[in-house]
C-alpha cells in the first residue's frame, strides 16, 4: 500500500516517545504507519491553522503528536511531528499549539537558510 507521506520527528519529539513505556510507544507507531497509508481524522486530523495531531488512545491515556506539512518537494510530502504530549481535558491546549507553529517557524527558516546555503 503507498503511502501518503513520510514522516519526520524533530528533536523533542523523539525525546517524548523514548520516556514512555514500550508498548505505548510501539502502539504510537502502528497508528502512525496507519495514518500514512488512509485517511482516518482518528489518527490524523487537522487542529487550527496549519497544525495537525497524530491521535493515539492507549491503556485510557490520549496521546497527541503535534505536526505540520512540508509539501515543499514534489518527490515526497513530508509530516514533521514537533512534540507530543498526554491529553488531559478534552480540549486540545492553545499553548501546545502554539508550540508547534514556533516549531513550524524554525524549521522552515532552518530549510530556506540551509538552501540558500547550497546555492
Amino acid at each position: 500500500m503507498d503511502k501518503l507521506f513520510d514522516i519526520v520527528f524533530l528533536d523533542e519529539m523523539f525525546e517524548f516517545l523514548s520516556n514512555l513505556e514500550k508498548k505505548h510507544y510501539e502502539k504510537i507507531l502502528f497508528n502512525i504507519r496507519k495514518a500514512q497509508t488512509k485517511q482516518d481524522p482518528e489518527l490524523f486530523k487537522k487542529l487550527k491553522d496549519e497544525i495537525w495531531e497524530f491521535r493515539t488512545l492507549y491503556q485510557g491515556l490520549h496521546y497527541r503528536l503535534f505536526a505540520f506539512w512540508d509539501k515543499s518537494n514534489s518527490g515526497n510530502t513530508l509530516v514533521i511531528s514537533t512534540h507530543g504530549i498526554v491529553k488531559k481535558t478534552s480540549k486540545t491546549p492553545d499553548s501546545e499549539i502554539q508550540k508547534a507553529k514556533q516549531a513550524r517557524s524554525r524549521y522552515f527558516e532552518d530549510k530556506e537558510i540551509s538552501n540558500k546555503t547550497k546555492q
